[in-house]
């Protein structure tokens, strides 16, 4: 049987055109009207006036927190249920992650928890630069008290928004949110460039800033000088074209990610102890994972052992994600809470989701499940 992939990469055939067009005019390089294109047309999506191009998210990422001034001896707060790219970035300026628990009501960051920590950290004079908020699976965090209770101290709010294009927040789109925001392109998300991110802001030299470091801090003088540490981050006009013609699909590829999540619902909703993700009810999840959770002990099997069930399957199904906190690179990190996030991990499982998946393969995905919970009983 072929194989089932977790969220595999669904192309239109519109993105052929636009590369040709990139080929034909030999604009190939990081740089060319498809970048500028892209990163306009990006731009009205997610209603915010700036954006810069790159070569993935954890670049975009990466000069969001060089633009913010975070350096070695800085303390960056993150949320901890989260892929490490998230985290990684902070290291990479050399700053200290701060690890923050998930809400169970929507799995993103915890804003009371937030409130509560940077209140603590104000009176001990230890405030964070910045805080990385994650939009987990395709939903947006609770903004509203987060920035808030940032605005209250004054630290920055950086929206992860690489899982929630096409999701939204009250009015607001999602990569809308923070003052600085970051999407990704890779080929699992829900619209894809092969590899690439971006990264947008309200305030234009927050984008020029990321631009100028994207491509190595390049002085502008006639020759190659260099006043400060530059990188190689920018996006290719290929690529970019191929996200432009992606782009154009993306209500659709949403469409397809809730359909998905609907059938599964109705599927499996009668499990005994299986819940899904909620939806907020601040806004509208793009779905990009259909995730669930289950008591092992009343189900008869863990997560990896469901995991290991669906791989004799050819189906590619995959563990939420495990919290920063207890990632061997990042256990001796300060955590605000944590159990939360834990238990997610310890039941929580994600199904096959990709905007291409037809009712075969989620009738074959189901199958697998009920033959899994049969072996079992």
């Amino acid at each position: 049987m072929d194989r089932i992939y977790l969220s595999p990469p669904h192309l239109s055939g519109g993105e052929l055109p636009l590369v040709q067009e990139a080929f034909d005019s030999n604009w190939i390089a990081p740089l060319g009207p498809h970048v500028t294109a892209f990163e306009q047309e990006m731009s009205e999506v997610v209603g915010i006036e700036h954006a810069t191009a790159l070569s993935s998210g954890t670049a975009a990422l990466h000069l969001a927190l060089i633009v913010l001034g975070v350096q070695a001896g800085d303390e960056v707060w993150c949320s901890t249920l989260t892929f490490a790219a998230s985290a990684n970035a902070i290291r990479y300026v050399g700053a200290t992650p701060v690890f923050v628990d998930a809400s169970a009501s929507t799995w993103c960051l915890d804003p009371e928890l937030l409130a509560e920590g940077l209140e603590a950290a104000a009176a001990r004079g230890k405030l964070p630069k910045a805080v990385i908020v994650v939009d987990l699976y395709g939903q947006c965090a609770d903004y509203d008290p987060i920035v808030a209770a940032c605005d209250r101290y004054g630290v920055a709010v950086i929206e992860d928004a690489a899982e929630s294009l096409g999701a939204s927040y009250r009015d607001r789109a999602a990569g809308a949110l923070g003052q600085m925001s970051v999407l990704s392109f890779n080929g699992n998300k829900i619209i894809t460039t092969s590899g690439g991110g971006m990264l947008l802001s309200r305030n234009k030299l927050h984008t020029s800033e990321a631009l100028f470091l994207a491509t190595q801090a390049r002085d502008p003088v006639p020759h190659y000088e260099h006043s400060r540490v530059g990188y190689n981050y920018r996006m290719s006009n290929v690529l970019a074209a191929i996200g432009r013609g992606q782009l154009r699909v993306l209500p659709a590829r949403v469409a397809a990610r809730r359909q998905n999540f609907a059938w599964y619902y109705e599927a499996l909703r009668s499990v005994p102890s299986l819940e899904f993700m909620p939806n907020a009810a601040y806004g509208s999840s793009n779905r990009w994972l259909t995730c669930l959770t289950f008591d092992p002990g009343e189900l008869g099997f863990s997560p990896a052992r469901a995991v290991q069930h669906f791989e004799t399957a050819n189906i590619e199904v995959r563990r939420v994600w495990k919290p920063m906190h207890l990632q061997p690179v990042y256990r001796e990190c300060r955590t605000l809470g944590g159990a939360v996030a834990e238990g997610l991990f310890a039941r929580g499982l994600c199904l096959p989701s990709g905007s291409s998946l037809t009712e075969s393969d989620r009738t074959r995905v189901l199958d697998t499940f009920r033959a899994l919970l049969t072996d079992v009983v």
